[in-house]
């Protein structure tokens, strides 16, 4: 199947309301297992675009459209972001961290953070020692950041000093940067892996409201907490909703960059549409039927394949109770798990439409059939 080019003209769906949500979204914290701020930041923008909601007992949040409709079909993406947690505190008050997801230790050194602590946030640098003192001896090797030679300076002196601003072993760490804009519509932020989703599954949700759409089955916007250390909130959510088709929404690799090789990650690119994936866990006549969608209105998409797994939450959907068609619509991204990663508006406003397309598209009676 040939696959369009050059999308549509369209009008922006980065209107004013929706750039300041995304702005305050990504701007907001939602570390691995403490995502309840952001998701409160969530399902007060989507409130107005659905009949009801669920918060499971982990924080996975569900708005619901239709939801006495007995066919189920689900959006989803990811809110939590990758973090650090406070692991040892030492008598000269520095701080020593485990990972809380998969969060890189190289970038580590001389960024400020923030440490969410029982009397608030909490301002931090990771210490590293000055180029001058590792400059004095020609034979001496450049320290390299790991895991256990990083630290946190807050300004206190003494583990005690510490504790007096309500840090704590187990309290957890993100990074400070937020969003921003650069040249020709390009975005940055730390945890667009996956709040990008979750904006993205709103503005579906919105656009349905908005357009008066009513759609044949009941539709479940899936915000889901714990991807980053094993797909564990979409595992959750999966076996209490039970849905009859999902359609999963993360970030991919950018592999234009320097330092990625083409042959093993594949060819995609920023700006050039979302990517569909190939893969044991996408159903195969779900993905024809998303080509088909944007063959038809002219959205760019771009091609990749997985090997025994995504990945990503569509894993968990497909595999729960007695198999869920699922399959992944991913968005191209820059320098994932880093604090400043980038992505395309284009691509962006082409995922959405391509997740509302497909909807409109989806009725209880379609064949998804192997056989």
């Amino acid at each position: 199947m040939a696959v369009s080019k050059s999308a549509k003209k369209q009008p922006s769906l980065l209107d004013a309301s929706a750039h300041a949500f995304l702005r305050n979204y990504l701007n907001t914290p939602s570390p691995v297992g403490f995502e309840s701020t952001g998701q409160r930041v969530w399902l007060d923008y989507i409130r107005p675009f659905i009949d009801d909601h669920l918060v499971d007992p982990y924080g996975s949040v569900v708005g619901i459209v239709n939801p006495d409709a007995p066919f189920k079909v689900v959006i989803e993406a990811h809110a939590d972001e990758i973090s650090w947690f406070v692991n040892y505190i030492n008598s000269e008050g520095l701080i020593y961290l485990k990972r809380n997801g998969g969060v890189d230790h190289q970038i580590a050194p001389a960024q400020r953070v923030l440490i969410h602590g029982k009397k608030g946030p909490v301002k931090a640098v990771f210490g590293w020692p000055a180029i001058h003192t590792r400059l004095g001896n020609p034979d001496q090797k450049e320290p390299a950041p790991k895991v256990d030679n990083l630290f946190l300076d807050c300004g206190a002196r003494s583990k005690k000093e510490v504790e007096d601003l309500g840090i704590r072993i187990g309290s957890v760490v993100t990074y400070q940067d937020g969003f921003d804009e650069l040249a020709n519509d390009n975005y940055i932020a730390r945890a667009f892996d996956n709040r990008i989703g979750g904006f993205m599954i709103a503005q579906v949700a919105r656009l349905l409201k908005e357009n008066k759409k009513k759609l044949p089955f009941g539709l479940y916007i899936v915000n889901a907490v714990q991807e980053e250390v094993g797909l564990r909130g979409a595992e959750m959510i999966a076996r209490r909703l039970r849905p009859d088709i999902a359609i999963v929404t993360d970030v991919t690799h950018d592999t234009t960059t320097p330092m990625i090789n083409k042959i093993i990650e594949g060819d995609v690119s920023l700006g050039k549409g979302p990517s569909l994936a190939y893969g044991p866990a996408v159903h195969n006549k779900l993905l024809e039927l998303v080509q088909d969608v944007a063959e038809k209105h002219k959205i760019p998409v771009q091609l990749r394949a997985v090997s025994r797994s995504t990945g990503t939450d569509t894993d968990s959907f497909a595999y729960a109770h007695e198999g869920c068609p699922s399959v992944l619509i991913s968005i191209p991204l820059r320098y994932m798990h880093t604090t400043v990663e980038m992505l395309h508006k284009s691509d962006i406003e082409s995922t959405i439409r391509l997740m509302y397309e497909t909807l409109l598209t989806l009725t209880p009676k379609t064949n998804l059939k192997y056989l």
